[in-house]
């Protein structure tokens, strides 16, 4: 992929840090590229496409959930060879999704950043 077009979101961007495993792979891709990939990949659901019996999911920008996806997508970090978005927008991201496990890897993030383990 591009890689002004695309960035890792979801678990994976714990888990390239070492803070948590990660059982999927979820990217959120410009709205633009989505529709390129549309042509090439079935859509699961509207703005939704699965690969690798679902281990892999993109979206589209506007389906991401994440406020301002563009900047976040093009603030992303490369680490090893990826984009992965940086973990203030993670933590966003996760705030606003709510869910039990958002908190508790917020809490995780929040440890990592302060054990001085990253920057980011």
């Amino acid at each position: 992929m591009p890689e002004d077009q695309y960035a890792v979101y979801g678990s994976g961007p714990m888990a390239v840090r070492g803070i948590r495993e990660a059982s999927d792979l979820d990217l959120m891709v410009k709205d633009e590229f989505y529709e390129e990939l549309k042509n090439k990949y079935k859509e699961e659901a509207k703005g939704k496409i699965k690969l690798e019996q679902g281990k892999i999911e993109i979206f589209p920008a506007w389906n991401s959930l994440v406020d301002n996806p563009e900047e976040v997508i093009s603030r992303a970090e490369l680490i090893k060879g990826f984009k992965f978005i940086k973990l203030g927008d993670l933590i966003d991201w996760k705030r606003k999704m709510g869910r039990d496990k958002d908190f508790k890897d917020i809490r995780l993030i929040e440890n990592f950043l302060q054990s001085g383990s990253a920057s980011s």
